[in-house]
């Protein structure tokens, strides 16, 4: 196994996927390979400072970087080099078998539709994230940014990839999926949600326990919540804000404190033909080991296969 792992990414690149990588290294088994993408010249001496026998790892050089501020698709094309499309290369050439970066999301995004591409019967991929639970678990909600306008039957496939990641990858049994809306009511919501509904009730696909609000995403109503890659994206960075907000207050919290997006690693992609995780953008070195964990537990558990399946039976 080959994890792939793009050092360049990211605010505090490349020392903190460095020193991830370092902390993930002794959590893999004999066989599970990290693989570091990026400029060899900065990845060296960091290894060095930290007693790190070098040999631990594999290495791909690379000369360019994307920049969080560049425009995704331009910066694919043209930065051919960078740490990012050669990432990509590599993992559709099935020389290593995930890709994460804390870099440029939606450069990751278009590089993964670009290289590997969307699983034949899907419509779009979508980003996911996890919801900490009031009992201890966790959730998923889906979609959190990748797709900011959608159509009644994506938000259905979004329902069917959560379950598949909650079932397969999280251990959860069956799980609820329910449609985020303003009211419980089947009637309520807007065109989409009221659209999106009916699809959702009569497909059999999942295990669709209705309507939830937003007071629901922390309790045990649903384990995967659905719903358009706008409102996901302003529940997520609401949620976020939580823990920020809580240090700033001196809070002391332990629920609060699952919030803190260093405990998940990052969001993996759904829908794309090989594992993809994409990182926060100040993705710190316990952040980055869990996204190496992350992508190695969606290799293991087959997760795209499943998938694949799924959507061409």
């Amino acid at each position: 196994m080959k994890i792939g792992l793009d050092i360049m990414g990211g605010d505090y690149a490349p020392k903190a996927n460095v020193l991830g990588a370092i902390a993930a290294h002794p959590l893999l088994s004999p066989g599970e390979r990290i693989v570091l993408i990026g400029d060899t010249a900065q990845i060296k001496p960091l290894l060095a400072e930290n007693g790190f026998n070098p040999d631990h790892f594999e290495y791909v050089h690379t000369e360019e970087v994307i920049g969080m501020g560049e425009h995704p698709t331009k910066a694919i094309v043209q930065k051919s080099n960078s740490s990012i499309s050669v990432g990509y290369q590599l993992l559709k050439e099935g020389k290593i078998d995930s890709f994460a970066s804390a870099g440029n999301s939606g450069a990751m995004l278009v590089g993964a539709v670009f290289s590997v591409k969307t699983i034949s019967g899907i419509i779009r991929p979508c980003l996911s994230t996890f919801l900490p639970k009031l009992s201890g678990g966790v959730g998923l909600m889906v979609d959190v940014g990748a797709n900011a306008d959608c159509k009644p039957d994506v938000l259905l496939q979004f329902g069917v990839l959560g379950s598949m990641y909650a079932e397969n990858v999280m251990g959860i049994p069956n799980p609820k999926v329910a449609l985020i809306n303003i009211g419980e009511e089947d009637e309520k919501g807007n065109m989409l949600s009221l659209a999106t509904f009916p699809l959702m009730k009569d497909a059999g696909l999942f295990n669709f326990v209705g309507n939830v609000e937003g007071r629901d995403l922390f309790n045990e109503k649903a384990d995967v919540i659905v719903c358009d890659g706008f409102t996901g994206n302003i529940m997520l960075k609401l949620a976020e804000s939580f823990y920020v907000l809580t240090k700033k207050r001196g809070l002391k919290d332990e629920f609060f404190d699952r919030f803190n997006y260093e405990n998940y690693g990052g969001s993996p992609v759904l829908g794309v033909n090989a594992p993809v995780v994409i990182g926060h953008g100040i993705s710190s070195p316990t952040a980055v080991k869990n996204m190496i964990l992350q992508s190695r537990d969606m290799i293991i558990n087959g997760l795209v296969g499943k998938i694949q399946a799924a959507f061409n039976n």
